[in-house]
């Protein structure tokens, strides 16, 4: 079997870490029993580049229960575990190509490794996967029926794909259920965010001015997270919808020039390029720290800031400290890629529970529907969504009320009145 990992000897504590994260994720697992029985994935090729973590390591596990002939790959160069990815190439005999700090040269050579398999389905977290297929390995095209999209990022890429008419085969924008985006990019980044600044730098969040770059459901997260540890937590934003409610939210909300001035720690995530470039760099106190928790590093303009500076050290591990002109340092933290991925261990397994949940059913349902599918980014089934939502509160025992016949009939009228 193919594979590309950091080192075999690492897979039994990866083993180990595997069976701990499935311990909280039980609507995966039950999607895996059935998968088991009914294999509606037999004969399906499917190409994954996602985040190499515990989490996704049960949902290749489910996959595979269901039949489908898996590779994978990482999105993200600093996110890949790699006893995760010892142990699913060992124990699972699922091909992994990933090392945690790999270069780009190898980073995009892992993509094409999983295009080799001539996928019949895409699993993609960015769409780095997609627009490889897309622009340098055109003739694997031929071969995809459909795919899934992750992240926040991604979709946008792909829905600029589509209006522009170069995208080639159907996806379904995972990242916008309701069960994926309430959860894992609020509570899930929220935390994950904070537990990856904390891991690299060991300071004291109460008290500092923490800047928040962007208020989507990430930044909400963060925001909110970092209050709760006693920060006093300013928003930037572009949208003015967002801007206020971060305002009715209790947060100070200023253009991040002004934010920069007198910033602690700074964080963004937007999914956009140079958030933080050499203007704001230029004003920052001595001692500040930035980060990112957007998918790609071009949110900070490392670049612009490799100018400023007249010498850069690795002080602590995921910190590089940056010295610029005037004396003042700059702390950028896991080489401005995912923080929380870079530093820490990402999305806590209970979240990503129901995230994975609807990738393997909605890998399930393109299966198939696939001959109804046109080319377009779709959203998740409502109906899988709210199964999701449901098998998650019955795992937590928690049971809720159902509506009464009178109460269906008095919401689907209109001449009831008062």
């Amino acid at each position: 079997m193919e594979y590309d990992i950091k080192d075999e000897k690492l897979a039994k504590e990866g083993k180990l870490r595997i069976e701990w994260a499935k311990q909280s994720m039980p609507v995966l697992e039950r999607i895996e029993a059935r998968f088991s029985k009914e294999k509606p994935l037999k004969g399906i090729r499917l190409g994954a580049c996602l985040h190499v973590t515990t989490e996704t390591a049960a949902l290749m596990q489910t996959l595979k229960a269901g039949g489908a002939n898996i590779r994978l790959c990482a999105s993200n160069p600093l996110s890949t575990q790699d006893d995760v990815a010892a142990s699913l190439a060992k124990h699972d005999k699922i091909p992994v190509f990933a090392v945690k700090g790999e270069n780009n040269k190898t980073y995009y050579n892992h993509i094409n490794a999983v295009i080799d398999l001539k996928p019949m389905y895409t699993m993609d977290d960015g769409a780095d996967l997609v627009s490889t297929l897309h622009s340098k390995r055109k003739k694997f095209l031929e071969f995809v029926r459909g795919g899934t999209e992750e992240t926040t990022t991604g979709i946008i890429r792909l829905r600029s794909m589509a209006e522009a008419g170069v995208l080639k085969y159907p996806i379904i924008a995972v990242n916008d259920a309701n069960t994926k985006h309430l959860f894992d990019n609020r509570y899930g980044t929220g935390q994950s965010t904070i537990d990856g600044i904390i891991r690299a730098t060991n300071r004291l969040l109460a008290g500092s001015r923490f800047v928040v770059c962007g208020y989507g459901w990430c930044g909400r997260g963060v925001a909110m997270r970092a209050r709760g540890m006693g920060a006093n937590v300013i928003v930037t934003e572009v949208d003015p919808l967002r801007a206020l409610e971060a305002v009715m939210d209790g947060f100070s909300v200023m253009p991040i020039k002004e934010a920069a001035k007198i910033g602690d720690i700074f964080c963004t995530v937007t999914g956009d390029i140079n958030v933080i470039g050499k203007p704001h760099f230029k004003v920052m106190k001595d001692g500040a720290i930035v980060c990112n928790s957007g998918h790609f590093n071009v949110e900070l303009d490392l670049p612009a800031l490799q100018t400023l500076a007249t010498s850069k050290r690795q002080i602590r591990a995921f910190t590089m400290e940056y010295t610029l002109k005037n004396g003042k340092r700059i702390n950028v933290l896991g080489e401005g890629r995912l923080i929380n991925l870079a530093a820490a261990e990402g999305h806590p397994s209970s979240v990503m529970d129901m995230s994975f949940a609807n990738q393997a059913l909605c890998v399930e349902y393109m299966v198939k529907r696939r001959r109804t599918l046109s080319v377009e980014v779709y959203p998740v089934p409502a109906a899988i969504d709210k199964m999701i939502a449901k098998e998650k509160l019955a795992a937590m025992n928690i049971s809720i009320d159902t509506l009464t016949k009178e109460q269906k009939k008095y919401l689907a009228s209109w001449d009831m009145g008062t």
